[in-house]
């Protein structure tokens, strides 16, 4: 089976603030969902408080992400996925629950992982 990488960016979800209970509560039931179903592999938000660095073999610390990746801050979830038709699915549930479009992208197959 496929690692997806599904994700969107920090401000892009639309709903008007007093709904922010419901999308909280709809986004966690697609997780556990995900979790009952026994696709879910890890999930989370990128800590917006901590600045990324890039560090170098050694040791030296930069400020800063590369300049192609620009800023890669907002949610994540990884599924385990027979199916890049059931990662848009799964994509789809998690884009009704957070309000926004979701990016999927597919893990490289990796036999040491």
């Amino acid at each position: 089976m496929t690692k997806y990488l599904i994700s969107f960016p920090t401000g892009v979800m639309e709903f008007p603030p007093e709904d922010f209970d419901l999308v909280v509560a709809e986004s966690h039931a697609v997780i556990q969902a995900a979790k009952d179903a026994g696709v879910y592999v890890f999930g989370g938000g990128i800590d917006e408080t901590v600045d990324p660095v890039r560090v170098s073999g050694d040791g030296t610390v930069t400020a800063g992400p590369y300049a192609k990746t620009g800023d890669l801050r907002g949610g994540y979830t990884i599924l385990e996925l027979p199916t890049v038709d059931e990662a848009h699915a799964w994509a789809a549930r998690m884009a009704r629950a957070c309000r926004c479009a979701q990016e999927v992208r597919a893990f490289a197959y990796d036999p040491l992982s």
